[in-house]
């Protein structure tokens, strides 16, 4: 089964072993949502609460009950199985399935790899890679990406008019 990584224990939280975990997803709820985390050694941790705290997520396991068994567990990383996720809306993704693709301009080219997401707080930025030089930052917006195809495993966008020359 297909795993996807949530976030990353960096430390211990309190004597009764609560793990201070940094998000790899933007989504942060989805640490509330669900009721388990994977360790990489395939162990799982039944999730009791989780909670935002500053820049990570608490999160209470029943498994672990003291300081020392969360420290032994940190720079681990922790998923979930990819089909206990939620369903998205129509045209939302996650950033895991984006990254990787190749992307296209409207001709057809191919202008790059999907790398990244940067948040702005009004719309995302798409980071791409091109095979030479720096990167591609592309808006999320409607003019801007014209499709996103996973089946077809292939990401269109328009590159704006002011860039396409000094893409590179």
């Amino acid at each position: 089964m297909e795993k996807v990584v949530l976030g990353q224990i960096v430390a211990p939280h309190g004597v009764r072993g609560d793990l201070r975990i940094m998000p790899l997803t933007s989504n942060v709820q989805l640490f509330m949502d669900m009721d388990y985390l994977l360790l990489p050694d395939g162990r799982r941790l039944q999730i009791v609460s989780a909670r935002p705290h500053k820049n990570v997520i608490l999160v209470k396991a029943a498994e672990i009950t003291t300081m020392e068994a969360a420290q032994a567990l940190r720079g681990q990383k922790v998923s979930v199985y990819r089909e206990d996720m939620p369903e998205l809306p129509e045209g939302r993704y996650y950033v895991g399935d984006l990254i990787g693709l190749p992307v296209f301009d409207e001709a057809g080219n191919r202008i790059g790899t999907f790398k990244d997401v940067l948040p702005t707080g009004s719309r995302d930025v798409y980071v791409i890679a091109p095979p030479e030089g720096k990167d591609i930052l592309v808006a999320n917006i409607p003019d801007n990406i014209r499709e996103i195809d996973l089946p077809g495993k292939r990401i269109v966008v328009r590159l704006p008019e002011w860039d396409e020359e000094d893409i590179r």
